[in-house]
């Protein structure tokens, strides 16, 4: 992938949650906390980043859950809306607008987009037959029906998608279909719906995929797979009567299908943002500047609908939006080998990880584990290791003893050098050489490695201070030690800004231990590499980490009593 460090804009976006539940790790990991590392490094950069999504609130799972509950859609994703905000505040998701589907600007322009793709001669309407429920007296599109996958047996496959194969479905295509209301089976009725005629668009998005070099290739594969395939007209519209009204004339009962408005969010946000700023026509920098670029963070179910479905409602519209550049789609977290689901127990939800542990040993933890190749388990016996072993042994115990060293012995000025060894400069050579490999791997969105660099850099450090035993050089040679903790501070200082995208919090806190805040506004990436002056005046250094003294058993019963408590 080419780097995209010395260009000016940058789009970042993440995969709009559905708002009938709170997320839970595997959801946060996947788009949301992976955008923001994304958007955090390439702010360090100097780039101009915006970071953009919001909640999703329209569609069948809504009206589901606010069914269950017996409340309104509106009044369910108000509240659910408005607590998952906050929650993502709390884990330092940096987003520039967290905007909502129900927004004003998002469905004026949703109508606009698609009554231009209808003008275009791309969106057609024809009578259809549909699974039908007489004891609720609806249609039963998405996520009102289950059945058994067509593909791969799957047995509670959705009415729009299979979430074991991934495949698209029709709610017809289902074997032995049921409503999820009353369990009941469903008849077949007529009604008219509008459909995208996708297979128009096959040769353009073709050639977009096959010539976009910077999509990783399971996202690129999968979607060459999906158009050799053929692809088919798709609704357009729902037989629901929560979302966006649908624009077309003779339409008026319908809404629009959440997935071809949901993806058309990144826009409608990026122009709310800069709405709301009075700069009301900035938006286009973003979206039609072909020097900008657009980075999708998504979980692999979610790679269609951003490497087809968006691409086709662009190219549709006729107007030149740059088509996504980068579709980073992570596989799966799961919990003991399932998926989460909160009524068997089964993950952890993002509100109940607070309620544990500090926000950014959640989100190093995250990142060192994301399942960036293959599904990965979460297990709190490798959170337990991670935590002691590499943030509290490692990484912070590297930090803390040499500035306490500084502190004690120095009197809280870095120390002068002199004469640096040949083994002092090699090291200074190798803090470069990782600090350039960090920015690889976040350009290249491998923030596994990136988390495991950062320890690996602090591993170097407690390395050179275990071999040069400053601490006994200081009684006959202080000039020595003094350069062993001159170079030992530098590597402190590379953490300290590269931590930065990962760990927001404990960069911070380094960062005004070292008294970096008082010197310069704004730190960015370059300031890994610049030495601390000597005598520079740090302050009073204090552990950044203590260790996670209970069990795999009794964590798991403190989650289950947060779990109770919450709901």
């Amino acid at each position: 992938m080419e780097s995209v460090i010395k260009l000016a804009k940058i789009l970042v976006t993440s995969a709009w949650p559905y708002i009938n539940v709170t997320p839970h790790l595997g959801n946060l990991v996947g788009s949301i906390l992976s955008a923001d590392i994304a958007a955090r490094y390439y702010r360090l950069r100097g780039n101009e980043v915006l970071l953009v999504s919001g909640s999703d609130e329209h569609g069948t799972p809504i009206e589901v859950e606010a069914i269950k509950q017996g409340i309104s859609p509106k009044e369910l994703t108000d509240n659910n809306h408005a607590y998952v905000s906050e929650l993502f505040r709390k884990w330092n998701i940096s987003y520039d607008n967290y905007t909502r589907t129900e927004s004003f600007v998002h469905k004026k322009f949703v109508q606009r987009l698609l009554m231009k793709i209808f003008e275009n001669g791309y969106i057609f309407s024809k009578e259809i037959k549909m699974l039908y429920c007489n004891k609720d007296q609806r249609f039963l599109p998405d996520r009102f029906i289950e059945g058994t996958c067509p593909n791969c047996d799957y047995e509670k496959a959705r009415g729009d998608q299979c979430d074991q194969c991934g495949k698209l479905l029709e709610p017809t295509n289902l074997i032995d279909p049921y409503c999820v209301l009353c369990k009941s089976s469903p008849i077949i009725k007529t009604t008219k719906h509008w459909f995208i005629d996708l297979s128009k668009l096959s040769n353009k998005l073709k050639t977009y995929l096959s010539e976009n070099n910077n999509l990783p290739a399971n996202a690129k594969n999968f979607s060459l797979n999906w158009i050799k395939e053929g692809l088919k007209p798709r609704a357009v519209t729902r037989d629901i009567s929560w979302g966006i009204p649908a624009p077309f004339a003779g339409a008026e009962n319908k809404t629009i299908y959440v997935w071809f408005e949901a993806v058309l969010g990144y826009i409608s946000a990026t122009i709310e943002y800069y709405k709301n700023i009075k700069e009301p026509e900035k938006w286009r920098e973003f979206w039609f500047n072909k020097n900008a670029k657009t980075l999708y963070f998504v979980g692999k179910d979610n790679i269609p609908f951003h490497t087809i479905i968006l691409p086709a409602l662009l190219l549709a519209s006729g107007e030149d939006y740059n088509l996504p550049w980068n579709v980073s789609a992570t596989e799966f977290l799961q919990f003991k080998g399932e998926k989460a689901s909160k009524s068997q127990r089964v993950g952890i939800w993002i509100d109940e990880a607070l309620e544990m542990f500090p926000v950014d040993w959640w989100r190093f933890y995250l990142a060192a584990t994301r399942p960036e190749t293959k599904d990965s388990n979460f297990s709190w016996e490798l959170f337990i290791d991670k935590i002691n072993s590499d943030l509290n042994d490692t990484f912070g115990n590297f930090i803390h003893r040499t500035l306490k060293f500084i502190n004690a012995k120095f009197d809280n000025k870095i120390p002068s050098p002199s004469n640096l060894s040949k083994n002092d400069n090699q090291l200074l050579a190798k803090i470069a050489e990782s600090v350039e490999k960090l920015s690889l791997d976040f350009e290249n969105f491998k923030f596994q490695s990136a988390a495991n660099s950062l320890i690996g850099l602090s591993r170097i450090g407690n390395q050179y201070l275990n071999e040069n035993e400053p601490w006994n050089l200081i009684k006959n040679e202080k000039r020595k030690a003094g350069n062993i903790f001159y170079v030992a501070s530098q590597i402190v200082k590379a953490i300290a800004i590269t931590s930065m995208p990962i760990m927001p919090n404990i960069s911070q806190q380094i960062c005004q231990i070292l008294n970096l805040s008082q010197n310069k506004k704004s730190l960015c990436w370059e300031d890994a590499l610049t030495p601390l002056d000597a005598n520079h005046q740090i302050n009073k250094s204090k552990p950044l980490f203590k260790k996670i003294d209970s069990n795999e058993k009794e964590l798991e019963n403190k989650l289950i009593m947060i779990r109770n408590r919450l709901s």
